[in-house]
């Protein structure tokens, strides 16, 4: 049985895989946060790393980058998208520990 194909030729079980992997990014920071069962800077950081892991699962099963063969398009991809996790990371993390810096004082 063939699998299942959508446009360009790639296969639906990758977009599943990536779907129900992005959920479950998704859903970890947001249960840990409700459940509040680690310390701030704990939490802060995982967070920051399930983010930066969703970005990658992005590329691969949506954008359908292979990290194997690296053509410059690819390269200059993964450039931009380490270039924007560590402007969006980054600053939302120095906003986030800054507001609480403030609401100590």
């Amino acid at each position: 049985m063939e699998h299942a194909t959508v446009s360009g030729g790639h296969s639906l079980k990758n977009y599943l895989i990536g779907f129900v992997l992005a959920v479950i990014l998704t859903a970890i920071p947001f249960a840990l946060v409700a459940m509040g069962v680690l310390p701030r800077l704990t939490m802060f950081l995982v967070i920051a790393v399930t983010a930066v892991v969703q970005v990658f699962v992005h590329l691969r099963y949506f954008l359908n980058l292979s990290f194997k063969d690296t053509p410059r398009e690819n390269i200059v991809a993964l450039a931009f998208a380490c270039v924007l996790i560590f402007i969006m990371v980054g600053g939302t993390m120095w906003i986030m520990f800054n507001l609480d810096y403030r609401h100590d004082m």
